[in-house]
């Protein structure tokens, strides 16, 4: 279920990238952003609103942070597909992700997954023909940073709220915030079909994935859940091959090898045995005890911060 969700959000970015042949990459994000925000927030229903007016000031504020973070990840990662490839692109991302990890370890030994990514990232940009795209590397690279303020934040803060919940209001605000860069396009010039294909894109991410990972994190530990989720770069190269031709030269298969072997490396030094989704999460709740909506929240699952990304 994992790798279907993962295939079925890639897939999604690289028809994202067809898209940018009919709008700039804000105006495609910001489209996408609203309406994921627009069907999760109908899937979320009346208890959605209930756990807004019962949300904490700080509780709200965290959400407000994290969905513009959410939305600073899609915009730049959008640029950077728009100029390099889609399998280069989320490899650069995901070096976020792997900082965070190995810092979180604590151990200089695990510093080699930093370096094997590096490298790999290295043979996938290819510097030394001359012709790299810097504003797409620079693009990819400031989503990464906005990966790691997520996480950060979203460990430090913690939204007061479950999973379906949290995405819904974090995709609301991410709408928001990216409205002033996306909106003056659609709004020059109009095109239904890109609504109605946005749409599509929508429902490829976070619908899709997000449910399927919701029944995999209760089935799998938190070390399995992170090799697993390594396999991500590779995912999107296969989903750039497949969907929109980018074929990669045998240096950047090799790249991307490094980049998942760094990933999936790191999250086994984790060593944990424990549920990606604490059995707190699962397990029915006692009468008279508050019930969380949706499964675990953000900062345990660690849903919104693979997905959104």
């Amino acid at each position: 279920m994992l790798l279907i969700g993962m295939f079925t959000l890639h897939a999604g970015s690289a028809l994202a990238v067809t898209a940018f042949a009919q709008a700039s990459p804000a105006t495609v994000t910001w489209l996408r952003l609203s309406w994921a925000a627009l069907l999760l927030l109908a899937l979320g229903g009346r208890s959605l609103w209930r756990a807004v007016r019962s949300a904490t000031r700080r509780e709200l504020g965290a959400v407000v942070i994290l969905g513009t973070a959410s939305a600073g990840m899609m915009l730049f990662y959008s640029e950077a597909t728009a100029r390099i490839e889609l399998g280069t692109a989320t490899s650069i991302e995901f070096l976020g992700t792997l900082v965070v990890a190995v810092a979180a370890m604590r151990r200089r030994r695990e510093l080699v997954w930093i370096l094997a990514a590096g490298a790999g990232v290295l043979c996938l940009t290819r510097p030394w023909r001359g012709d790299l795209d810097l504003a797409g590397v620079g693009f990819a690279l400031a989503g990464a940073v906005c990966v790691v303020g997520y996480i950060v934040l979203t460990q430090r803060v913690g939204a007061g709220f479950g999973a379906v919940h949290g995405l819904a209001l974090t995709m609301t605000v991410g709408a928001v915030v990216s409205a002033p860069l996306g909106a003056p396009g659609l709004v020059a010039a109009p095109d239904l079909d890109l609504v109605l294909f946005t749409l599509l894109i929508a429902l490829l991410f976070p619908m899709v994935p997000f449910l399927l990972e919701m029944v995999a994190l209760q089935r799998m530990s938190r070390t399995a859940y992170s090799t697993f989720s390594s396999l991500e770069p590779a995912v999107a190269l296969v989903m750039g091959l497949v969907v929109i031709g980018q074929a990669p030269a045998p240096v950047q298969v090799a790249g991307m090898a490094l980049v998942v072997v760094a990933g999936a490396g790191a999250a086994r030094g984790d060593g944990t045995r424990r549920p990606a989704v604490p059995d707190r999460a699962v397990e029915p709740v006692a009468a008279g005890e508050p019930r969380p909506d949706e499964g675990a929240r953000p900062e345990e699952a660690g849903v919104l911060s693979g997905r959104v990304a």
